[in-house]
């Protein structure tokens, strides 16, 4: 038996038969073409970059998630990117390589600078740039690979790595677990494993090379161990783990058509987080009371441009009309920061703190105005609500509302329908909006709080920079402090409260979250059932008390702790994992 600890990169049990997928590096052809073949391989190169991104839109889809669909637009642009594309043919023509050459040489170039960089983050990205070159080594070249696009049986995937186009090609519905030599918990194979809901442990060192074929193996992605030929007593141990496993998972199943309603009453809801409509099917597969989030940005990320009135409104109204009679909170643009569309002119030395959101809505008014007449029409067929992301302060907020009321009156003149009751909420991510939040509690119906960016604001922290990332804390007094003000603020004006940050989520936080008064969650729809599992067991008087225990407290190490130890207490290591 051998036992490898890695990272646990999305959480489950699963054990099976090995499958072994090595890769042998695909070696690129590399010879001298002459001057007068040098437009044929040009034009080969042209091909080949037409075959990629037709292999890569052939997962792109209603049913891919956001999360998902963003690491395809991501690839897409890469396959795009004038800069590495212009750099490939300049290494055919000045060179006379061959096409392949050129993909192999230029890609390896950028591959190495991010190796050598300082940040993890960065670090983590190689395998993306390396996934684009070998498409278009691929289509160059026309050898594939071997193929796990279709599976006859169930197996564990073993490997040394995976790209993340091999993912999205893979046969999830026979590939019970996932078991790497590589990866972080930070790059993209990490957040496709989770999107998908595969059990998967990462970055074990030289485990695909203990592995046979066909060996029996178990991918525990709660604990971030993988276990090759287990002996009788191991295996015994973690069979009684996974039927623990298995039973958590079916106590959590029976948690759908529930209400979240704590122990004593007390009513809240849990709604879901999305970027596509094809992600509809899985909040109401998870019981969600609602979508508390939709990302409109993704019709633009998708079109690299202004998307059409009717574009925009068929997927509204889809997402509306399916969610029907539970309500749909649509937020507004939010391109900017770290979501750049080509062609809107962003492009910024700091975006965080540029050009971005509402900011960027106010200044093309063109954009936004069409947005909103397609969110008003769609109103019609459903109950739907419209969220303004990025307000910082009463007067942003005004212009935005003045606006929206030019919009409506061009409606009623145009004889356009929409829902005359449709209510109107702005997120609370920057700290400026939070300290005014009895301000903007008296303009809007309803506040949600995004914490990725508040926490990030407040305590002045890029969680993307590893130097400085273990300072990103969402326990900090702080960050505490503004929600509770936050919330406070908006209750008095009789407005209810949504957060619908990473913070939702992470079942450590749902009691706390609950004391400081929260009315709604929104998260991922697969994270809905066990925050909803959580809450239903415990009183609203006792998440009160926690609440009031922890505002006492001074530091986020002393809050931290304690939170896990109250939670550890009461509830199961897989249900607080």
């Amino acid at each position: 038996m051998r036992i490898f600890n890695g990272i646990a990169a999305s959480e489950g049990l699963a054990k099976g038969k090995a499958l072994l997928h090595i890769h042998s590096q695909l070696v690129a052809e590399k010879h001298h073409i002459s001057q007068e073949a040098l437009p044929s391989e040009l034009e080969a190169f042209e091909i080949a970059v037409r075959k990629a991104k037709e292999n890569l839109e052939q997962h792109r889809g209603p049913d891919v998630a956001s999360l998902p669909s963003e690491i395809l637009e991501t690839h897409m642009m890469m396959l795009s990117d004038p800069e590495y594309l212009s750099q490939i043919e300049s290494e055919i023509s000045s060179k006379l390589v061959c096409a392949q050459w050129a993909v192999d040489t230029v890609t390896n170039s950028m591959v190495s600078l991010l190796e050598a960089s300082e940040d993890a983050i960065l670090r983590d990205r190689v395998i993306d740039f390396k996934d684009v070159g070998l498409h278009l080594v691929k289509a160059l070249s026309g050898n594939h690979g071997q193929d796990i696009s279709t599976l006859e049986e169930d197996v564990i995937l073993v490997a040394d790595n995976i790209m993340p186009s091999e993912l999205f090609a893979m046969d999830k519905t026979h590939v019970l677990g996932i078991a790497l030599d590589g990866g972080g918990r930070a790059s993209h194979v990490a957040i496709l494993v989770r999107a998908f809901g595969i059990p998967a442990v990462l970055a074990l060192g030289n485990a695909a090379a203990k592995v046979n074929d066909g060996d029996e193996v178990i991918v525990d992605g709660n604990y971030g161990e993988f276990y090759v030929r287990p002996e009788l007593i191991a295996a015994q141990n973690l069979n009684e783990r996974f039927a623990l496993w298995q039973q958590h998972e079916a106590e959590l199943l029976q948690m759908v058509d529930l209400p979240t309603e704590m122990n004593d009453g007390h009513k809240l809801s849990l709604k879901a987080n999305i970027q596509t409509d094809g992600e509809v099917e899985n909040a109401i597969r998870y019981g969600a009371g609602g979508i508390g989030l939709f990302r409109s940005e993704f019709l633009f990320m998708d079109s690299n441009d202004s998307a059409s009135e009717e574009q925009q409104f068929n997927a509204y109204r889809k997402v509306v009309e399916s969610m029907s009679p539970k309500p749909v909170t649509i937020r507004t643009i939010d391109i900017g920061g770290d979501k750049i569309v080509k062609g809107m002119g962003i492009d910024e030395k700091n975006p965080i703190l540029g050009w971005r959101a509402v900011r960027f809505c106010l200044s093309r008014k063109d954009i936004f105005t069409i947005q909103l007449r397609a969110l008003l029409r769609s109103s019609m067929y459903g109950k739907l609500q419209i969220m303004f992301p990025m307000i910082s302060g009463g007067e942003e907020l005004d212009a935005v509302l003045h606006l929206f009321e030019h919009v409506k009156e061009e409606c009623r003149t145009e004889h356009i329908p929409f829902d005359p009751d449709i209510k109107v909420g702005t997120m609370i991510e920057v700290p400026s909006a939070a300290m005014c939040a009895d301000i903007l509690a008296k303009k809007v119906d309803f506040f949600s709080i995004g914490t990725n960016d508040l926490i990030q604001y407040t305590i002045a922290v890029d969680r993307g920079n590893e130097k400085i990332a273990y300072l990103y804390q969402p326990m900090h007094p702080g960050v505490l402090r503004s929600i509770k003000m936050i919330i406070d603020k908006a209750h008095k004006e009789n407005i209810p409260v949504s957060l619908c940050g990473e913070m939702a989520a992470d079942p450590l936080y749902s009691v706390l979250l609950a004391g400081l008064g929260l009315d709604e969650f929104s998260m991922g729809p697969q994270s809905i059932l066990q925050v909803r599992k959580i809450l239903r067991n415990v009183s609203y008087k006792e998440a009160q008390e926690l609440a009031e225990t922890v505002m006492q407290m001074d530091s986020y190490l002393t809050i931290t702790t304690y939170i896990r130890e109250w939670m550890h207490d009461r509830f199961d290591h897989f249900t607080t994992i």
